[in-house]
């Protein structure tokens, strides 16, 4: 009896234990709207997060630099061969250095060739400059007007450009204008034209004298320059009766010395004379001479050249006149002609650079002031 009351004993103990558990169960889902608050860590963890600043605006990204181009090639210079009748001449050295000049500002290649005063040395460099191909141009100081004719037609057959300066390429010495179609200029005073202005300035210096015993100094006898020169001298002078050349001589264009030996070869054939024409090189050989022989006082001397040694000869009373020519003025035209006709194909024709020199470019006392000098003789 004892036992069987206490196994009913342990069994109703299961049973509550059971029903207790089970009671506890329902009970949380009852009781759901009263859960206790969550805990301030469970707060924290579930509340909204803060808000987060802004990123800070950065400057935009500069953009990348742009790719610098290639340089371009530089066009290659134009290349031109300067055919000079002496490179020792020194008129030709003040127009050389104004061609220099415009070829060094207009990337052109300027070659010179020098003839030494020698035709046949000018032909053969002119038909070698030809046939090489290497040149745009040709700039020629002709010693041989006629004669190079065909050898300037030949260069502007090959498609170069031709320009003349200081000497006539052709028969007709009384003009500027070329006498070969296709060449783009020529630029000079006509020769015969100065001539006839030294003419004038003898008859000028024997207007008081009778008979006016004249020395002609050639520069070179024979040289077409020279020829046409002294067909100027002549025809202005023809009409005058009282007007001799008694004495001729050769002072040629490189300076005095020319000059001092015509005149010592002259004085020993024919010591009384009036009047001395001459290229100012010649002129300033003859001057030192008749100064050491005390005749300078009673002879005019006439230059072809308006140098300085001409224009301060005639400024200090020395040298009755000069005949201006402008070198370097020639220089720039023949230059400036030669870059036009490359360009676009200009044709300037005949220039002449003493066109507008008071009186013609005859230089006396009364005018000198107005003249500069743009060679040194």
């Amino acid at each position: 009896m004892q036992a069987l009351t206490a196994k009913c004993a342990t069994r109703l103990l299961g049973a509550l234990i059971a029903l207790s558990l089970i009671t506890a169960a329902c009970g949380n889902d009852d009781d759901s709207d009263t859960a206790p608050a969550p805990t301030e860590a469970v707060s924290q963890a579930t509340a909204a997060p803060e808000p987060t600043a802004a990123p800070q605006a950065t400057d935009a990204p500069e953009p990348a630099p742009e790719a610098t181009p290639e340089p371009t090639a530089a066009p290659d210079p134009w290349k031109i061969a300067y055919l000079s009748a002496s490179s020792a001449n020194t008129f030709l050295l003040a127009s050389v250095g104004e061609m220099q000049r415009l070829a060094d500002e207009n990337n052109i290649d300027l070659v010179e060739f020098d003839a030494q005063f020698n035709a046949d040395l000018q032909t053969t460099q002119l038909q070698d400059a030809v046939t090489s191909g290497q040149y745009d141009g040709i700039i020629l100081v002709a010693l041989n007007g006629p004669g190079i004719v065909p050898d300037v037609e030949a260069a502007l057959d090959a498609g170069l450009e031709v320009v003349l300066f200081n000497q006539i390429v052709g028969d007709d010495l009384s003009t500027n204008e070329p006498q070969v179609d296709g060449v783009a200029a020529s630029v000079m005073a006509p020769p015969v034209v100065t001539g006839e202005r030294a003419g004038q300035l003898t008859i000028d210096a024997c207007a008081d004298l009778d008979p006016c015993r004249v020395v002609y100094l050639y520069g070179i006898k024979g040289f077409p320059l020279d020829v046409a020169l002294r067909q100027g001298f002549d025809n202005a002078t023809a009409g005058q009766a009282n007007i001799t050349v008694v004495a001729e001589g050769e002072g040629q264009y490189l300076g005095p010395e020319g000059g001092i030996n015509a005149i010592q070869d002259i004085l020993q054939a024919e010591p009384e004379f009036d009047v001395v024409v001459g290229a100012d090189q010649s002129l300033q050989g003859v001057e030192l001479v008749l100064t050491d022989e005390g005749k300078l006082d009673g002879v005019a001397l006439i230059g072809l050249g308006g140098s300085s040694p001409a224009i301060e000869g005639v400024r200090d009373g020395r040298w009755f006149a000069t005949v201006f020519y402008a070198p370097a003025s020639e220089g720039r035209l023949a230059m400036e002609a030669m870059i036009a006709a490359l360009e676009d194909g200009t044709y300037t024709g005949g220039v002449d650079p003493n066109a507008d020199f008071v009186d013609d470019g005859m230089v006396t006392a009364a005018n000198v002031d107005q003249f500069t000098a743009e060679w040194d003789g």
